[in-house]
């Protein structure tokens, strides 16, 4: 629905000429691939085996890489970057796990292919972190960072207030479309120590890894506990908080918290999501995306795509 703008305004022409899920495999064309062909199954492209094969067949410009979170390692997604970036293409991802384990290392493959590295739907699906530091904010320091990170857990917590048990409040976020089918790695706080660690690693220039994290479940929290504690004006939410130290290094935690409506994580409720930066030029900076939905993500990955055609002028 863009490509009219894209062309207009930004001089940009695009076609598909890979694509990879585990419905379809590896899909690669020499040509341009009629997408509505391709997902009614009527097409001709031809099934390649691997990444390898994929991206010579393809030749892309530009990769777009939205696999599964690996929080334990980040694999398959950062061999799938680093063949990318070595074919000589953009990669875009919204995968946090290879920025936390290998930012440095793919950063500088970027950078020595003259191609972009690009994550900003990592972390707030479309709305600016990443760029924002990097385009408008010189120079400044960041003394801490604290964020509600998660719609799933969100999500489970308004319905507990509301005298439901935890599993209605998953099949709620399910129904949604902001939970997986196993919700783990939202309720248990994987997905927010990701992004706290890819932060941590991008603009702080620390590299926190996910075991340094002190990590709490909303798994223990009950209605009763929730109900009281909106009551008192001070709901709880699962809680991102990071803090740089004297030499430099980074403490961090995720854990549920109570919150005042007055703090500016506050006023984060259903799907939104929130960060809150401490900086040395200014009290605090607060980013907020607002009911964030799958769209939001695709066009965090969009943005990219567009910010990175830009940087050949």
């Amino acid at each position: 629905m863009k490509s009219t703008e894209l062309s207009e305004r930004y001089g940009i022409e695009w076609e598909v000429a890979g694509v990879a899920t585990r419905r379809m495999g590896w899909r690669a064309s020499e040509d341009a691939i009629d997408v509505t062909r391709l997902l009614n199954g009527s097409d001709d492209t031809q099934t390649v085996t691997g990444i390898d094969e994929w991206l010579a067949v393809a030749k892309p410009n530009v990769v777009f890489e939205t696999t599964s979170l690996n929080p334990e390692t980040g694999q398959p997604a950062i061999e799938y970057l680093r063949k990318s970036l070595q074919a000589g293409a953009h990669t875009i991802t919204a995968n946090k796990a290879p920025i936390v384990y290998a930012y440095d290392e793919l950063n500088e493959l970027a950078i020595a292919q003259g191609k972009r590295l690009m994550f900003e739907a990592t972390v707030l699906d479309s709305a600016p972190v990443f760029s924002l530091f990097r385009e408008t904010l010189p120079a400044v320091k960041v003394r801490a960072f604290s964020g509600a990170f998660n719609s799933t857990t969100n999500v489970i917590i308004e319905t507990m207030e509301a005298g439901r048990s935890f599993d209605e409040g998953v099949k709620t976020a399910q129904e949604l479309g902001v939970a997986e089918t196993d919700p783990s790695h939202d309720v248990d706080g994987w997905d927010s120590i990701m992004k706290v660690c890819a932060i941590a690693r991008v603009i702080l220039r620390a590299p926190l890894l996910p075991s340094n994290v002190r990590r709490e479940s909303i798994r223990g929290l009950d209605p009763a506990t929730l109900q009281a504690a909106r009551a008192e004006g001070k709901p709880y939410k699962l809680i991102t908080r990071a803090t740089v130290n004297a030499d430099g290094s980074v403490s961090a935690s995720v854990r549920p918290e109570q919150v005042a409506t007055t703090d500016p994580l506050g006023g984060v409720r259903g799907t939104s999501l929130a960060i809150h930066f401490e900086l040395d030029m200014m009290p605090g900076l607060t980013i907020m995306s607002h009911r964030p939905n799958l769209q939001s993500t695709a066009y965090g990955l969009f943005a990219d795509f567009v910010n990175a055609d830009r940087s050949r002028s």
